[in-house]
């Protein structure tokens, strides 16, 4: 039976995807504005158009599937998962208001992993009972690893590519990368869809699950996906420019050759990834790939006092979600 509770929920987790999809429109769209390949219109319409694609090429689902287990089914109401989006939106919110280029997907497993063991603890059970810790340490485990690999791939990328293009007259090479960065961004852009878009489609099928519309381990209904990856672009369309200006300058300088480099990092790393069913950042994993890119020229090329900063902004993303989500699973027990 649908009620009322799950369309809010359904509503809240579109409107979380929607959020997603302009707090991280920046991974995909900042170094194409900063090299002024596109503007910001073109840019933001052509990541939404890629962010979409993967929505008729991608059927596995292995992310959405980790997300689900997150929290375990003894422990999973329909009150948990609208604490844990709403502390999710909450901090997305937040974050894109300040400019800060926080985690969309962190935040969301934070929020749902905080209201899971805020109502094993009110159950009087452990609180850890309430989350699988084999997926939780594996997703912290890539707030560093994720950022890392784009950070090496992008330099390896980068080195190469000016070893083969060294002879090149700048005028030529400069205008092929322009044309190239088409290319890496529109790939950047599609393997986004494919890793964030999934998160909330695990969030759904949970919800579905906990209002016993379907059965555990029921095929996933064909609606959800082609929402998830619609809410997701859509948000992309909308933009997100004060990350955009972090994500594109304050990290370090980027040409196009570097645009591309980084841009072909990160898409390598979120499609690897999303093939072992890792929810990981977009958000790290690109601004590790600029990092990268950064490296090359030399160390002090690299606004490490920015970078700071955004590490801090992704150490404590999850236990302050989770933190949130917590508060408010306590407030809508109150008033249930």
């Amino acid at each position: 039976m649908v009620t009322t509770l799950l369309v809010v929920v359904v509503a809240l987790a579109l409107i979380f995807d929607y959020t997603n999809g302009f707090h991280d429109a920046a991974n995909s769209i900042a170094t194409i504005v900063s090299t002024k390949v596109l503007t910001p219109f073109q840019a933001v319409v052509w990541a939404a158009a890629f962010n979409f694609l993967a929505y008729f090429i991608v059927k596995d689902h292995k992310v959405a599937n980790t997300v689900s287990k997150i929290v375990n089914e003894h422990f999973v109401t329909m009150h948990v998962i609208l604490a844990g989006l709403i502390a999710a939106i909450t901090w997305n919110l937040t974050t894109w208001w300040f400019g800060i280029p926080s985690s969309s997907s962190h935040t969301l497993i934070g929020g749902f992993a905080g209201a899971g063991i805020t109502n094993a603890i009110l159950m009087g059970a452990n609180g850890i009972s309430a989350i699988d810790l084999h997926y939780i340490i594996t997703i912290i485990a890539y707030i560093v690893l994720a950022p890392f690999i784009g950070l090496v791939i992008a330099y390896i990328v980068t080195i190469a590519i000016l070893h083969i293009c060294k002879r090149s007259r700048p005028s030529v090479a400069e205008r092929w990368f322009k044309r190239l960065q088409l290319i890496s961004a529109a790939a950047l852009s599609f393997a986004h869809g494919t890793n964030d878009a999934q998160k909330v489609m695990g969030i759904l099928y949970v919800a579905l699950i906990a209002s016993k519309i379907i059965l555990p381990g029921a095929p996933m209904p064909d609606w959800i996906p082609l929402a998830c990856y619609s809410a997701i672009s859509l948000g992309t369309m909308s933009g997100g420019w004060k990350i955009v200006k972090t994500m594109g300058s304050k990290i370090t300088k980027i040409t196009p050759l570097e645009g591309v480099s980084a841009e072909t990092a990160g898409a390598i790393t979120l499609l690897l990834t999303e093939q072992f069913g890792i929810p990981v950042s977009t958000t790290h994993t690109i601004t590790g790939s600029i990092i990268g890119v950064g490296l090359t020229k030399r160390v002090s090329a690299v606004r490490w006092g920015v970078t700071i900063n955004l590490i801090w902004a992704w150490i404590i993303t999850i236990p302050v979600s989770a933190l949130i989500a917590g508060i408010v699973f306590m407030l809508l027990r109150f008033v249930a």
